[in-house]
């Protein structure tokens, strides 16, 4: 049996090596390195994909998310919510504005923004939600677009990690992770569902106003050439990167079918067991399955980490430690028992390989060995 890999981003290029290659063949080649055609041409391509007026192509993820709370025009001081499990980049660039994040507890099923917290939080200063679409599913978007719009506050989507998922409302229109909100947001970070061999990111909007302002954020606030109207950043996603991008987004549907097959024999396999909670499936999001992520019930998650590690299985925490007891973002408002749900999921979560290119050998072998260790218990 092949090694197993939490990630085989070597097995994925395998089959599109020879795209891959003539593509950055053809970037050197042409020397347009920055600003080039296949910038412009995955551009257009990837808004077609996801039915959006805009997409503002930049460096990464996390530039992302900064670039759009800039477009914003929010102030110091002004309170942004968002979920207090999830990576930290979400928050960091909150703080980094010197804006004020505000921290809630998510939902028990779906991991995401717990919409009655959300509620709750809701203050004068109140300007933005950040929503994280987290492991592959939307958050409640129909929920959080109606509590926005009731108390006139910016959606930002960070749809890093589920793109390519969709969310239905209830009278049946169906869009795209990542273009409900004002703006949405995602990584091309290698392991990503659409990965590129480096960094990038990408902002979305339907908003003309909006898409103006992130385009002359990421290149310096510059308006007309060598005119800078506002601050901004230098945040340009490359072309070599682009180009390797246009193909991968050809594969991302089927990609993200190739892990629904494999979270489904995860299901199969796990069914009934008391010490494994599997996956929710909101009936209104598809699930592009960027982790696959179990709840252990009764059981030590680094135990399991260490013995499948022992038996040659990666495992992941994602994510061992609440960000609001992180030095970086704890404030005095935070109580420890106002995030319940997180703090028993940073305690009990762990996630199994999840990626395009799993046998089915492997995952009986992955999940015979998680099944030997829970047994035990």
């Amino acid at each position: 049996m092949k090694d197993i890999q939490m990630v085989d981003l070597k097995g994925q290029y395998q089959k599109i090596k020879s795209e891959v290659d003539k593509a950055i063949i053809n970037v050197v080649e042409t020397s347009a390195f920055i600003n080039g055609p296949e910038v412009k041409a995955f551009q257009e391509e990837l808004e077609a994909y996801l039915g959006v007026k805009h997409v503002i192509p930049c460096a990464n993820g996390t530039d992302a998310l900064q670039i759009a709370l800039m477009a914003l025009g929010l102030e110091p001081g002004d309170e942004v919510i968002t979920s207090d499990f999830t990576f930290a980049a979400t928050v960091e660039v909150i703080g980094l504005l010197q804006l004020t994040p505000v921290l809630i507890d998510v939902d028990p099923n779906t991991f995401c923004v717990d919409i009655e917290k959300l509620k709750k939080v809701i203050t004068p200063k109140t300007k933005a939600i950040v929503p994280v679409h987290l492991f592959g599913q939307c958050a409640n978007m129909e929920a959080i677009m109606e509590v926005a719009n009731k108390h006139n506050i910016y959606v930002v989507e960070d749809n890093a990690q589920a793109i390519g998922a969709e969310y239905t409302f209830e009278n049946g229109v169906t869009k795209k992770a990542g273009t409900i909100g004002n703006i949405g947001t995602t990584s091309f970070f290698p392991s990503k569902n659409l990965g590129c061999y480096g960094d990038g990111g990408a902002l979305f909007t339907n908003d003309d106003n909006l898409a103006e302002l992130c385009r002359s954020i990421v290149n310096h606030g510059m308006g007309e050439r060598y005119y800078y109207p506002r601050l901004g950043v230098n945040s340009r996603l490359d072309s070599i990167q682009a180009a390797i991008l246009r193909i991968k987004l050809r594969e991302l549907d089927s990609y993200n079918q190739a892990r629904n097959k494999a979270a489904a024999y995860y299901d199969d396999a796990f069914a009934g067991n008391e010490h494994i909670k599997t996956p929710f499936r909101d009936p209104k999001s598809s699930h592009a399955f960027h982790q696959y992520t179990l709840v252990g019930c009764g059981i030590d998650h680094f135990e399991l980490q260490k013995y499948l590690g022992e038996k040659g299985v990666p495992c992941m925490i994602y994510y061992p430690v609440p960000l609001h007891t992180q030095d970086a973002y704890k404030t005095p408002s935070m109580k420890h028992e106002d995030f319940e749900v997180t703090n028993a999921l940073c305690g009990s979560v762990f996630s199994l390989p999840m990626h395009t290119e799993l046998t089915e050998e492997q995952l009986k072998y992955i999940t015979d060995s998680v099944k030997e260790f829970v047994n035990k218990k």
